[in-house]
């Protein structure tokens, strides 16, 4: 099991560069099917790591962290498990949003969030505004996110513009792109990690990761802890990032 360090005694360097890390925490069914568990007591402790990472985000001087929470795929499991992921959602906006606005972090969704049951609409829409006038670090929680789909509604809208005569098709871009983006106004992806050994991206933001460093680690997300985002910024500031350059 990773260990668990305290924000205050991180061992990173305070230069490691990253302004925005987006996380695919996965491993939850594992982490408890090893412990002999219900997939939804991996879940719970997945929550609690949320929770650690957070903190040691905003400890380790970030300015976004975004964290893919449920992905347009994983409708297709089964309905107990949906409604238990959603239960835990709803649990931790309505636990954690006195910390978030009391440490200046603003929340932020990416995703079509508004497809999800209307009352965790309402709440989700609350806690958005609730923290919008901060002035701290960004948590972007993704939500019924794809990121084939994102790319499919900012195409969507770009072609609606131009048909109304508002743009020029040779004004599309990859600045129009961006800003038509559910990620505009956040910085540039930076660095994208993945847990539990997998190494590929599952849908999750295809765009922005055009140039983000990639960082896979074996640590299941219940485990994953600030010790381990120090670790994984440690790796990126030795990283050397051309952008296509020499």
């Amino acid at each position: 099991m990773a260990s668990q360090i305290q924000p205050d005694h991180l061992q990173v360097a305070p230069d490691h560069g990253a302004r925005h890390v987006a996380i695919i925490m996965d491993g939850n069914g594992r982490w408890a099917k090893k412990r002999f568990l219900p997939r939804i007591a991996g879940h719970r402790a997945g929550v609690e790591a949320v929770r650690r990472v957070s903190r040691a985000a905003r400890e380790l001087g970030l300015e976004c962290l975004t964290l893919y929470a449920f992905s347009s795929e994983n409708w297709k499991r089964p309905a107990s498990e949906v409604a238990d992921l959603m239960g835990l959602l709803r649990h931790f906006i309505q636990a954690d949003l006195d910390e978030f606005h009391a440490n200046g972090v603003r929340l932020r969704i990416i995703g079509n969030y508004r497809a999800l049951d209307a009352s965790l609409v309402q709440l989700i829409d609350a806690a958005v505004a609730r923290t919008a006038g901060n002035s701290g670090p960004v948590i972007a929680i993704a939500l019924n996110y794809g990121g084939q789909d994102e790319l499919v509604r900012v195409a969507q809208t770009l072609a609606q513009r131009a048909v109304a005569g508002d743009i020029a098709v040779d004004d599309i871009g990859i600045e129009a792109i961006d800003a038509c983006l559910d990620t505009a106004e956040l910085p540039p992806l930076d660095l994208l990690i993945r847990t539990s050994g997998e190494q590929r991206l599952s849908n999750f933001m295809l765009w922005q990761a055009a140039y983000a460093e990639l960082y896979f680690t074996d640590i299941l997300w219940p485990d994953f802890d600030s010790a381990a985002l120090a670790a994984a910024l440690d790796a990126f500031r030795l990283r050397d990032r051309r952008f296509g350059g020499l």
